[in-house]
């Protein structure tokens, strides 16, 4: 740790996460590299979330409804040079911040993206969903010049984060894969296969596979025909 900047800041929204937010604790406990901080930006939860995150994050109240804005926040609040935003309900593997500080030294990297898989037992088709979006579709986006990483495992260099103003507070969904498609200006956008995490599969449960796919299908082409996104985001705890 430089002073009291640490390498790196870990930034988690969450709301009424008490369920789901001891995992990603966990993981961060157990990292190879040490030199980060965690910051916890909290929606107002009337759980237990904020206690269980207590005493090892920095913990914020942002009343403001809405993933990026939790993300926004959490950046200004931010000391690393290095920003990593997980879900509330995602374990990082034990490498995971070591991985990026070490992909990030390269100055011509600006963001970074790894594999997501499911953190909870599966079915087959689940699990072969996360695998294609997670390790092909997301490596295509990069190969096409179009890069679509996923919040729930995204680190991106502060200073070119700042330069983009950070994520598009008017977008409820798809405000990850814009901001990683705007990133691509500042520098190299890489996927780094040793970078990964679990994370719940609760959504696609609740609204099925076929459900989840047509959602964020639907999403895609709004968002690269410049219509707006779907503004309705059920939340699922």
């Amino acid at each position: 740790m430089r002073g009291n900047k640490p390498e790196l800041s870990v930034i988690i929204p969450a709301l009424n996460e008490e369920k789901y937010i001891g995992h990603a604790i966990a993981g961060l406990r157990k990292q190879t590299f040490r030199d980060f901080e965690t910051i916890v930006v909290d929606g107002g939860s009337i759980d237990r979330t904020c206690e269980i995150a207590r005493g090892y994050a920095r913990i914020f109240v942002h009343r403001k409804r809405g993933a990026g804005r939790a993300r926004n926040f959490g950046a200004k609040k931010a000391r690393g040079e290095v920003l990593l935003f997980l879900d509330a309900d995602t374990r990082p593997s034990n490498r995971l911040v070591e991985t990026y500080v070490n992909a990030l030294k390269d100055r011509s990297i600006v963001g970074a993206t790894g594999p997501i898989l499911p953190l909870e037992a599966a079915t087959l088709g689940i699990r072969l969903g996360y695998r294609f979006v997670s390790k092909f579709f997301v490596r295509a986006t990069l190969m096409i010049g179009r890069p679509s990483f996923v919040g729930s495992n995204f680190a991106v260099r502060r200073s070119a984060f700042r330069r983009v103003r950070g994520f598009d507070e008017s977008m409820v969904t798809y405000e990850d894969w814009d901001l990683s498609n705007r990133l691509k200006r500042e520098g190299r956008m890489v996927y780094l296969k040793d970078a990964l995490v679990h994370t719940s599969v609760r959504r696609v449960r609740q609204w099925g596979v076929f459900g989840y796919f047509i959602f964020y299908v639907e999403n895609i082409v709004r968002y690269h025909l410049s219509k707006p996104t779907k503004s309705e985001y059920r939340q699922i705890r």
